[in-house]
């Protein structure tokens, strides 16, 4: 068969695509910008109109609508991405009349009662497939697990933490699928031999709360037990609400709600899915096989190490600004600075011109890392380093250690630079 995959780049859209030419299909991947023979350019902010779409689906057996998004931004609102194109696309379906496509609506568990904008976007177009005259199938998958999902890196991130957070407590039923389900299931439903006009929610064989989750995840992952503490639901909606405001933030209030309210299958629907997939579900503790805990251990770690080490050097230079700038009596540091050599204005100079420079590479250090930054950086340690080794010995064997310590601050520097090279 011919099948359009629309929003091919993305998790599932890209896992559609190899399972469905795995499976011996012609698969033809529409996205924002082609750069491949086996791509087409579609634009699901902008193509509104049954007219945009009909030359698209031409000769297409099976077209899969896997475009969506979590958090909106100016340029792509729910209503849009989630509705408005998608009801273009499918009137155009319906007006290539007996050559129209087999249309698969890759959904999400819950539309059909949720009340947030993503669910309510979600629901509009299925409801609107769901009235029109063609062979329809829509495919409602609960929290998708898969290696390159981003919920699933972010469950694993937070796995792996020295102490597991868990939000509002983290009793939240969930009920996760893992994506060789959903693509199995999404193959059965192209299949001409399969009914058309079902609609199948998606999950896993059973309900788990977020600890639960979290505490698989961790196992799985080859790390030992460790503590837990809950973030208390007032201070996971103040979060929120300041995630609001930053563009491009993956948690937001509408998130949160949806965190809330949970995300489970009725038995009913999940016996459905599983008479579709001629198998139960897999189970949470099988999403990670044996053999790829090590390398998903290494990246769960990975990801928030970085952060971790750019936060430790922000505060050491933001602390260095704030005690030369006047937390450390003025005479004192101007006394050091005069046996380096620097007195009257230059002394003033040099040492509130440190103390801005310090504040900045905090800053820069937290908003705008990168290869230069760390580079500039470690020569202003070695800088300090040798001046005040030649100028201050003293320095050097104090008990505190603040010269040898910058033997720390440079490992920080040296990490930080290989990672961004590696990346």
């Amino acid at each position: 068969m011919r099948v359009l995959i629309l929003g091919a780049r993305g998790f599932i859209g890209a896992s559609l695509a190899d399972a469905f030419t795995a499976a011996g299909h012609t698969v033809v991947k529409a996205v924002r910008q082609p750069v491949a023979p086996d791509e087409i350019a579609i634009d699901f902010a902008s193509d509104h109109d049954p007219a945009d779409w009909g030359a698209f689906i031409a000769g297409v057996d099976v077209l899969i609508n896997a475009v969506g998004i979590i958090v909106e931004t100016a340029a792509q609102r729910f209503d849009v991405i989630h509705t408005a194109a998608p009801v273009a696309l499918f009137e155009a379906c319906v007006a290539a009349g007996t050559r129209a496509p087999r249309v698969i609506q890759i959904s999400a568990l819950g539309a059909d009662r949720g009340d947030s904008s993503y669910f309510l976007t979600k629901r509009a177009a299925d409801e609107a497939l769901m009235s029109l005259p063609l062979d329809w199938q829509v495919l409602r998958p609960a929290l998708v697990f898969g290696e390159e999902g981003q919920s699933a890196r972010l469950f694993l991130t937070l796995a792996s933490l020295p102490l597991l957070p868990l939000p509002g407590g983290g009793e939240q039923p969930l009920q996760p699928v893992h994506i060789d389900d959903l693509t199995d299931a999404a193959l059965r439903l192209a299949d001409p031999a399969t009914p058309a006009r079902q609609c199948i929610e998606l999950a896993g064989p059973a309900p788990l709360t977020l600890r639960d989750i979290l505490l698989v995840y961790r196992r799985a992952l080859g790390l030992p037990p460790t503590g837990q503490f809950a973030i208390p639901t007032p201070l996971m909606a103040i979060a929120a609400a300041i995630a609001d405001r930053i563009p491009g933030a993956l948690f937001n209030h509408e998130n949160w709600r949806m965190l809330q309210a949970g995300n489970t299958c009725a038995p009913d629907a999940l016996a459905a899915a599983t008479r579709l997939l001629g198998h139960a579900p897999r189970s949470i503790e099988r999403f990670i096989a044996p053999e790829r805990s090590a390398d998903l251990r290494r990246r769960a770690l990975d990801s928030w190490h970085g952060l971790l080490l750019r936060v430790a050097l922000a505060i050491i230079w933001f602390v260095t600004a704030i005690v030369s700038a006047g937390a450390y009596p003025q005479a004192d540091s101007l006394a050091l600075l005069a046996r380096v050599g620097l007195a009257g204005v230059p002394a003033f100079v040099a040492l509130y011109g440190a103390a801005a420079l310090d504040f900045a590479f905090g800053v820069a250090t937290l908003f705008r890392p990168g290869r230069r930054l760390w580079l500039a950086q470690a020569g202003l340690v070695l800088a300090y380093t040798a001046i005040i080794a030649f100028a201050l010995p003293e320095f050097l064997v104090h008990p505190f250690g603040p010269i040898t310590k910058n033997l720390a601050v440079l490992a920080i520097l040296i990490v930080l630079h290989s990672r961004e090279v590696s990346s």
